[in-house]
């Protein structure tokens, strides 16, 4: 299944539940998306009632992705996008303060974000929306408009070879959120569609 997000601008979303017991020291975020967009848009959205930047997978002009933590972000280029399926995760450590971006499989050279920092626990998640508020206060110009799939979130940073693993969509660890089993609630014009190409 993918979700396609229709209409430029939105205020569309997806909402996840993710099963969070306690605040997160380490994660990994991966998820597949396709999309012409040139404007800003964010990907993924983590927001708690004291930050709402809490995660956020943000994606400021196409040759530039931003992982936010706690509302610090760090930066990186990547090349100007093929039409095609990107598949990207991002990863960060409280203790080493390091966060990884891989895109196709592929890291970047990482960088030092937020070291120290503890991810909250109770948040609202939502796919295509940047939220400014908790659960809310969008900007349609920074709307997701096209498609989205293979959405995972772990409480751990990957080694690489399970990174890699995600992106050729073979056997990854047990996850907060899986994208097999997700739990999730459109809102909106989003619909869950079948893949078109692999």
């Amino acid at each position: 299944k993918v979700f396609v997000f229709r209409k430029d601008p939105s205020d569309a979303f997806v909402v996840l539940r993710p099963r969070l017991e306690q605040p997160l020291q380490n994660f990994t975020l991966c998820l597949r998306s396709y999309s012409h967009l040139s404007r800003p848009y964010s990907l993924f959205s983590y927001a708690t009632k004291a930050q709402d930047n809490e995660i956020l997978l943000f994606r400021p002009k196409p040759e530039e992705f931003r992982l936010y933590v706690g509302g610090k972000h760090a930066a990186f280029r990547v090349p100007e996008p093929g039409w095609d399926w990107q598949h990207v995760c991002a990863s960060w450590e409280s203790a080493t303060g390091i966060a990884q971006f891989w895109l196709n499989g592929k890291p970047w050279p990482r960088k030092g974000l937020q070291k120290g920092y503890a991810v909250g626990a109770t948040a609202a998640v939502l796919l295509g929306q940047e939220q400014d508020g908790f659960g809310g206060g969008f900007d349609p110009y920074n709307s997701f408009c096209g498609e989205l799939a293979d959405v995972y979130l772990w409480d751990a940073a990957l080694p690489a070879e399970k990174m890699r693993a995600a992106h050729l969509g073979l056997r990854v660890p047990p996850a907060l959120l899986a994208w097999h089993s997700l739990a999730y609630e459109p809102h909106g014009d989003v619909l869950v569609q079948a893949r078109l190409r692999e």
